[in-house]
């Protein structure tokens, strides 16, 4: 009885996007055992730099206050250098990717006339070319994923096409990593005035409502949150203002 094609590989776009499914789906997985904010930017990063055709550095940039920018994750110095270039001159593809519009490619940094200041620095740092993309938004902060191109036109329409797929994957690995982080910091954050809690009812034969009502006249009267008091507590073994 014969077979049909076994494994048989796709043609053309098809095949190539069929290839970057996988290879999405596969970081995908990997990422999820990731609890790490820092280590997961670091793959995404590197990831990046794979699969984006032209890429040969990349970051993630977090832009605060519209013009402060700082690089997250990096593959190496370039990035962050030029980084540090957008944030002095206050101009570059990063912001207007991550303020202004979803994407940004910078054919050849030499002639680029929509940031001149920025692009005759980065040029000579070596970053011929440049592909950024929004990644998210909270409040005043956004992220931008950066790509970079030692030479002139590195990056294509196939490039622009691939990274927007990967940024959308990467936008919904960081917001489930910053969801973590905060699930993370909350139970810390309960932990530690449980354990100042339980000093005070220690200390004064309080119960638990009491000595969380302590806490928070504190916190009030001391204009400082309730979790800066409970760590004084725990760690100085007294509260704010007591001598």
């Amino acid at each position: 009885m014969s077979r049909g094609p076994v494994n048989q590989q796709p043609s053309g776009r098809q095949g190539g996007e069929d290839l970057l499914a996988r290879q999405l789906g596969e970081m995908a997985r990997q990422l999820q055992g990731e609890r790490d904010t820092g280590a997961m930017l670091d793959e995404l990063v590197v990831a990046a730099v794979s699969l984006i055709p032209g890429a040969d550095e990349g970051s993630i940039s977090v832009v605060r206050g519209r013009r402060d920018i700082t690089s997250s994750s990096a593959s190496g110095d370039l990035p962050r250098r030029v980084d540090e270039v957008q944030s002095a001159v206050r101009e570059g593809p990063c912001l207007d990717a991550a303020y202004e519009q979803q994407t940004v490619r910078v054919p050849d940094m030499r002639t680029e006339s929509r940031w001149p200041r920025f692009a005759a620095r980065a040029a000579e740092l070596g970053a011929a070319s440049m592909l950024s993309f929004q990644l998210y938004v909270v409040g005043d902060t956004l992220g931008a994923l950066n790509l970079y191109g030692r030479r002139p036109g590195a990056f294509d329409d196939d490039s622009e096409h691939v990274g927007l797929i990967f940024a959308s994957h990467a936008a919904i690995a960081f917001a489930d990593a910053q969801k973590l982080d905060q699930l993370s910091q909350g139970l810390a954050s309960r932990d530690l005035i449980g354990q100042a809690k339980g000093i005070l009812m220690e200390r004064y034969g309080v119960d638990a409502a009491q000595a969380f009502s302590v806490l928070t006249r504190v916190s009030q009267a001391e204009n400082r949150k309730l979790h800066a008091v409970a760590t004084e507590l725990v760690t100085r073994r007294r509260l704010p203002g007591q001598v």
